[in-house]
């Protein structure tokens, strides 16, 4: 193909479109075959309940079965599960056929290493340098065979629900809106098992409704439900069940900042956390100052999971994640899982008997303005003095009371104008300057 196809998290795109097309699928799976399981092997595939999600479950399965590697199809499964279920099952490798938060227009393949890990980048290079050799098909005797496995959701639904004490959720009413996703199953049913009253929304995907008007990147329908049923917490995930967002009691959003916050805290006075907590660029700095008054370290990637997965093992901590609510905990999962997240914070709600307002109100958070510019072609901003002059001003005039992140996106032609201080109306100035010196030295 003559280019990276890997992006931050797998490959993703348009349906139909290059490189989501089954010609594509079929190739990835040969090459991935070769390099993770050269001598047969297994690979578990699950995915979300996107309409296409069909096709690229039998292409991969082509795929993979001609290259002799044995197959194992679990069906909708949440991204964390498959990685989970890597490990227990002993699979070489795992697929989730997935664009987690995007519509349904949208698909995506993520690959697992043994062990439920993501890819090395070597690994990453090896398979894309094989994506455009002729796709492996072995000898009659030498082909790998395929099976469903209609136990790997409760097998999940078993680790899930062993966080936390038999009934330990009794007495709590919950709104919980899985995005028409891949945990439409699995959540309810964990959560009610451990003893919750739930209200499920966003439960019923028809292939074409995912991420529609709900989940984590649109909790409106989660607040409004809350409110109107009296829930003590509302849990959105988005489309493929690795992110999480809460709603309090009163209906306010609590982000993965505030997340990241609760589960460092009750770590640390717990005795448990071990190393620095890692966020990204984007996290708001009132979580870097609320744990630095809990003397806990705090470190910030480049935005991505796996950088924040990265800096964790380079820095030996286990708690990171991101704004959006993509929280890894090293001590529970070797991924980002939405619904584990959730049952963390709903276990400290439990031992403490505080409502979860209290619990995120020890830290407070900055104003945050983020402007996006568009640009014609992605901009290099190093080249870019007039940029430069504008962000160390606007750097100086906020003289260390806030924060100023400039930095192009890695998927659009987009610059990100983020700026945060203790004054709203300040921020959106700052942010607003530059942001049009931005669009002046993109349109020369």
């Amino acid at each position: 193909m003559g280019s990276k196809v890997f992006g931050t998290d797998g490959v993703r795109g348009t349906v139909g479109h290059p490189p989501m097309t089954v010609d594509f699928a079929l190739r990835l799976a040969s090459a991935a075959a070769r390099v993770l399981a050269p001598e047969g092997g297994t690979v578990l595939i699950g995915k979300d309940t996107r309409l296409s999600g069909y096709m690229f479950e039998a292409a991969l399965e082509a795929g993979f079965t001609a290259a002799g590697t044995n197959v194992l199809l679990a069906g909708p499964l949440p991204t964390p599960a498959v990685a989970y279920l890597c490990r227990r099952l002993g699979a070489d490798f795992g697929v989730v056929i997935s664009a987690s938060h995007n519509p349904y227009q949208d698909n995506g393949i993520k690959i697992f290493a043994a062990g439920g890990d993501k890819l090395s980048d070597d690994q990453e290079a090896r398979i894309e340098a094989l994506l455009d050799a002729p796709v492996l098909t072995r000898e009659s005797q030498a082909l790998g065979r395929a099976r469903r496995v209609d136990d790997a959701r409760t097998d999940y639904q078993d680790y899930c629900e062993g966080l936390l004490p038999r009934d330990g959720l009794a007495g709590v009413k919950l709104v919980v809106d899985c995005a028409h996703g891949a945990s439409y199953k699995v959540a309810p049913r964990v959560l009610s098992n451990l003893g919750a009253e739930i209200v499920p929304i966003g439960c019923s995907p028809n292939g074409r409704n995912i991420n529609d008007g709900c989940g984590s990147t649109q909790p409106q329908l989660l607040r409004t439900t809350l409110m109107g049923v009296g829930a003590d917490v509302g849990i959105a995930l988005d489309g493929d069940g690795d992110r999480c967002i809460l709603a309090d009691e009163h209906g306010d959003l609590v982000d993965g900042d505030q997340i990241l916050y609760i589960l460092a805290r009750d770590a640390r006075l717990h005795g448990e956390l071990r190393g620095p907590v890692v966020g990204t660029v984007m996290s708001n700095l009132g979580l870097e100052q609320a744990l630095a008054g809990l003397s806990i370290g705090f470190l910030r990637s480049a935005v991505g999971d796996r950088y924040v997965m990265s800096l964790l093992k380079e820095r030996g901590g286990q708690l990171g994640g991101e704004t959006s609510g993509h929280i890894i905990n090293l001590a529970r999962a070797t991924t980002g899982d939405g619904l584990v997240t959730a049952l963390q914070v709903l276990a400290v709600m439990k031992r403490t008997g505080e409502p979860l307002s209290a619990l995120a109100g020890g830290m407070q958070r900055l104003p945050q303005v983020l402007v996006n510019v568009r640009t014609a072609q992605r901009m290099d901003l190093d080249r870019e003095p007039a940029v430069r002059q504008a962000l160390q001003e606007v750097e100086a005039g906020l003289g260390g009371r806030g924060r100023v992140v400039l930095r192009a996106s890695g998927t659009e032609p987009v610059v990100r104008v983020m700026v945060e201080c203790s004054d709203e109306s300040e921020a959106r100035s700052c942010a607003g300057a530059l942001a049009a010196v931005v669009e002046s030295a993109a349109a020369r």
